[in-house]
C-alpha cells in the first residue's frame, strides 16, 4: 500500500519543501560511494548518525540534527521523499516558507528526542527524515482529515489506485507504527518506530494553534474536514494498446 497524490492541491510554490527534498538527495549523493564499503559507510554513521548512548552520555548531539539528512538507501531514500512531496505543500502554505521549515526541524529533533527515549542506551546509528516528515502528517491529519489520497494497492499481480481519506490512510500508517514499536522492544527491530510515532504525534500537537486560528471544530465544520479549496481532479490516461477485433 502507497500513497501516490493527494487532492489537495497548494496554491503557493512550496520552495521549502522543494530545497528539503533536494539537501537529502545531494547529502545521499555526496556518500553514496561509500555504501560499497561497510567499514566506511559505518564510520561514516557513527560520526554523523544519531546514537542514543552517545546522546544520553551528552556526546553526538549534532546528530539529532545530521541524522535528518542522511538515509541507508536508494528505497529509503525514494521513500521518504514521496511522502514528503505528497504532505508538505499543504503545510508549507499553511505555516508559511519559514514557519514550515521551522515547523519541519522541530518535529525531526523531537522525533529524534522520542527515539532516545525509546533506546536511551541504544549504540545502533539511526538515520532518516522520517521522524521530521511523520510530524508532517501528523499536523497534515489535523487540518486536512477528509482530503483524498490516491493509494496504490498492490497484491501479487493485482494493481489498483483507490482515493481514500487521509484519516484513513494516516490514522492506519500510525497505527502501525505503535504496534510495530511494540512488537521491535520484544524482538529488537531496526526500525526506529517510535520515533515515527513521537514525530507525528509532535506534528499534530505543533499544528493546533493554526487549526486553532482557522477556527477549530468550526473550521472542521466549515471544510467537513476536507481542503478549504477545490480538489484537484485526477483521471487515469487511457491505454495506448490498439484494441484488435476479433473475426468471424
Amino acid at each position: 500500500m502507497f500513497p501516490l497524490r493527494d487532492h489537495n492541491p497548494s496554491e503557493k510554490t512550496p520552495f521549502v519543501t522543494y530545497a528539503l527534498i533536494a539537501a537529502n538527495v545531494v547529502v545521499f549523493l555526496s556518500y553514496y560511494g561509500l555504501m560499497s564499503d561497510p567499514r566506511a559507510i559505518n564510520g561514516f554513521f557513527m560520526e554523523w548518525a544519531l546514537i542514543p548512548a552517545a546522546v544520553s552520555s551528552g556526546e553526538g548531539l549534532h546528530g539529532l540534527f545530521t541524522s535528518l539528512f542522511l538515509h541507508g538507501g536508494i528505497m529509503h531514500l525514494a521513500g521518504n521523499m514521496l511522502f514528503l512531496w505528497i504532505f508538505g505543500d499543504n503545510l508549507e502554505e499553511d505555516l508559511g516558507h519559514f514557519g514550515f521549515l521551522l515547523f519541519y526541524l522541530a518535529c525531526g529533533v523531537g522525533a529524534s528526542v522520542a527515539h532516545i527515549a525509546a533506546a536511551p542506551w541504544s549504540t545502533v546509528p539511526t538515520v532518516g527524515a522520517s521522524g521530521a516528515i511523520a510530524g508532517v502528517m501528523g499536523g497534515y491529519l489535523l487540518m486536512y482529515p477528509r482530503a483524498k489520497v490516491d493509494i496504490l494497492f498492490i497484491i501479487v499481480v493485482f494493481f489498483r489506485i483507490v482515493p481514500v481519506p487521509a484519516w484513513l490512510m494516516l490514522g492506519v500508517w500510525f497505527g502501525l507504527q505503535l504496534f510495530n514499536g511494540v512488537s521491535a522492544d520484544m524482538s529488537g527491530g531496526g526500525v526506529a518506530y517510535w520515533a515515527h510515532a513521537g514525530g507525528f504525534v509532535i506534528g499534530l500537537v505543533l499544528m493546533i494553534p493554526v487549526w486553532a486560528r482557522r477556527g477549530g471544530t468550526a473550521f472542521w465544520s466549515r471544510t467537513h474536514g476536507h481542503p478549504d479549496h477545490p480538489e484537484a481532479k485526477y483521471s487515469l490516461s487511457p491505454s495506448h494498446i490498439p484494441k484488435v477485433r476479433r473475426r468471424r
